[in-house]
């Protein structure tokens, strides 16, 4: 047995800041990058072409990287739990590293890649987390128990030191010309395009793949705009937002460096104004987190509501209503901008993602679920536990203390995009109203049909009032 140790890459598609990878990096010289095109993940129904697309981007740029540090990222296609250990027995690895995971499926696959390393007598890396600044199991209540409500939880994880990142993988040795052709009798591949794993976007992506482009994203955000964070964040039309999170999902950044950056704008600054913002973007790092702490403990979360009322909810689930909610065709146009900017951008600006999902459930009646899927299908975001707790969270199914929380979209649109900007950049065909048209919806059906605009589907007022009811009928079960 070598020397050799292999990375197994997953959601951390970086050489910096990679906890796993500078374990690696401490016990050996020789250390060699993978990465498994997992049919488990990648064949089913609600995966986004621009998230795939995001993703080859990110593992091109993790290619080149090993290059110049001296090394390689093999490809692998197929079953991981047998296609890592073959690789690793092929090339006679002394050690497969990798970091942790909360999502069920991942917890129940790594369990069976180290039985199955342990039986070849090839070493792992035990319980390693790098996608979060702490451990599920260092938070708890104080009676031991995970929590499930973020106030409390904050206060705690607020409350911890923070680890400095880790090293950046340097001065390493890769694989040597026989090993190479040795992987690829083990199943070593090129890395394919997203189209050749059938999967076709057109449109451009919201942030460059790569550890490069997330990092100086992050200096961009922590430059300025993480300043004025708390005020713009709600306003869809403005840059208000880091925009990040595809990069949080795949690890194009770490975490510990964002919470660095963050550590060193809350230094420089001497404004109390400022110092809420920043801390107030610490919070939204801070609910990453709780939704992933919470997915790890409950992972019940992947299939339905946590509270017990809506665990059999007698959603309607209209299916013409659920096809004009996608095609952002509802007829309030709040609503209709902010479908229609995920579907062409596959991106959405998180306070539509609220306003959008409390629609779909609370005024339309449609099982979160369908809504969940559907954002699952076109973000390059989508990440199981956030997508997942901000959809529970909007429909009063999960973790909150206020479980019944009714937006009007009229009223969301005043306060959030007063000038209509938001409304008028997403739909077109209504640029010329007036902007209290736009925003309140009371647009005529004459008007609505000379732009080919639909009316709206459901009337507001009589849907919060059904929805009240049945919550209340399910409260008396």
């Amino acid at each position: 047995m070598s020397d050799l140790i292999l990375f197994w890459h997953r959601r951390d598609l970086r050489i910096s800041d990679n906890t796993g990878l500078a374990a690696a990096r401490q016990r050996t010289q020789k250390v060699v990058g993978v990465f498994c095109l997992d049919p488990n993940i990648l064949e089913r129904d609600d995966v986004a072409p621009v998230r795939v697309t995001y993703m080859i981007g990110c593992l091109q740029q993790l290619q080149q990287r090993y290059a110049e540090v001296g090394s390689q990222l093999l490809i692998l296609q197929g079953e991981p739990r047998e296609a890592i250990p073959a690789l690793a027995t092929a090339l006679s690895a002394k050690a497969v590293f990798w970091n942790w995971d909360v999502e069920p499926y991942s917890q129940v696959r790594d369990r069976t890649v180290i039985e199955t390393l342990k039986e070849k007598g090839i070493q792992v890396l035990e319980e390693n987390w790098d996608q979060i600044l702490h451990s599920p199991d260092d938070i708890f209540t104080g009676s031991n128990q995970p929590y499930t409500v973020f106030t409390p939880f904050w206060r705690n994880w607020s409350s911890k030191p923070k680890a400095a990142p880790a090293e950046t993988l340097k001065n390493v040795e890769g694989l040597s010309e026989q090993e190479l052709q040795t992987a690829k009798q083990a199943g070593a591949i090129a890395l394919p395009t997203a189209k050749d794993l059938g999967f076709n976007w057109e449109n451009g992506l919201v942030i460059e793949p790569g550890e490069a482009a997330a990092r100086e994203r992050l200096e961009q955000f922590c430059h300025r705009a993480i300043e004025e964070y708390k005020e713009q964040r709600n306003f869809p039309a403005y840059d208000g937002t880091s925009q990040l999170s595809a990069a949080l999902k795949f690890g194009a950044i770490g975490i510990r460096r964002v919470w660095a950056a963050t550590v060193e704008a809350m230094e420089n600054t001497r404004s109390d104004e400022a110092q809420t913002s920043i801390r107030a973007w610490q919070q939204e790092l801070a609910w990453r987190e709780f939704y992933q702490h919470a997915m790890y403990h409950f992972p019940e979360l992947e299939q339905g509501a946590y509270r017990q009322q809506f665990k059999n909810f007698p959603y309607e689930n209209n299916e013409e209503y659920f096809q004009a909610w996608c095609e952002g065709r509802t007829g309030y146009p709040i609503v209709d901008a902010a479908m229609r900017q995920m579907n062409n951008i596959g991106w959405m600006h998180n306070r539509c993602r609220m306003i959008v999902a409390n629609f779909l459930t609370k005024d339309l009646l449609i099982d979160p679920r369908l809504g969940e899927k559907y954002f699952y299908q076109r973000l390059i975001d989508g990440d199981l536990s956030a997508n997942n707790g901000g959809w529970q969270w909007s429909a009063s199914s999960g973790m909150d203390p206020k479980p019944i929380r009714i937006f009007n979209p009229a009223s969301q649109a005043q306060k959030f995009d007063p000038e209509g900007e938001y409304i008028r950049e997403w739909l077109p065909e209504l640029r010329s109203f007036d902007t209290e048209e736009l925003l309140s919806g009371n647009i005529s059906k004459r008007d609505r049909a000379a732009v080919d605009y639909p009316n709206p589907i459901v009337d507001h007022k009589i849907q919060q009032r059904q929805f009240k009811v049945i919550y209340q009928q399910q409260k008396e079960l």
